[in-house]
């Protein structure tokens, strides 16, 4: 009798074990090199990167489309998309603005900005069957001995998904964030 207990716990076990799910894969976002530029700020403080609550999951959101969100269900990012964000703008916009010290606002350290930005993540996501189009609300405000003022307008970024997996769709938004820095470091940099 306890041997068959025994082995029926086991038996139990065995198909608890067979069923579970797969590990997530996860992914990063990361840093695309871009033209430096000369002159701008001598410090640029980067606000955490505010996101469409609808990208706001662990699991990576390809496409909201036709009322609907494609969402991976065992792909993830490998941290919140929003800190992933910023740390990466923060990384894209210190290449390309080599005379800046730039760094993330809360972040553990800091300085009196020359320059400050923000970006409100409206889309991430594809838009056809092998596009991206990254959409955001840029401000970058300026508080420096040459020039005082606000920037503000919407950037919206598409560019080619080269493959169907979502190694492939990694990278198309890497080289959108690196394009949206692009956009950030000339409107700090003039």
């Amino acid at each position: 009798m306890i041997l068959r207990r025994r082995g029926a716990v086991l038996g139990a076990l065995s198909l608890l074990g067979a069923c579970r799910s797969r590990e997530p894969v996860l992914y990063a976002v990361l840093p695309v090199a871009g033209e430096p530029r000369r002159g701008g700020p001598r410090t640029v403080a980067v606000r955490e990167v505010s996101l469409a609550r609808y990208l706001d999951r662990l699991q990576i959101v390809r496409s909201s489309q036709e009322y609907r969100l494609d969402v991976s269900g065992n792909d993830w990012w490998g941290e919140p998309l929003e800190t992933m964000l910023t740390r990466v703008l923060v990384e894209n916009l210190a290449q390309r603005l080599p005379g800046a010290s730039v760094v993330p606002i809360g972040g553990a350290i800091s300085a009196p900005a020359e320059a400050t930005v923000e970006a409100n993540l409206q889309r991430l996501g594809m838009t056809g069957p092998a596009t991206l189009t990254l959409t955001a609300q840029v401000a970058v405000s300026l508080r420096n001995a040459r020039r005082r003022g606000e920037t503000a307008r919407t950037e919206s970024i598409t560019v080619p998904i080269e493959g169907t997996d979502t190694r492939a769709f990694v990278a198309a938004a890497s080289t959108a964030l690196g394009r949206l820095a692009d956009a950030i470091a000339g409107a700090a940099a003039t």
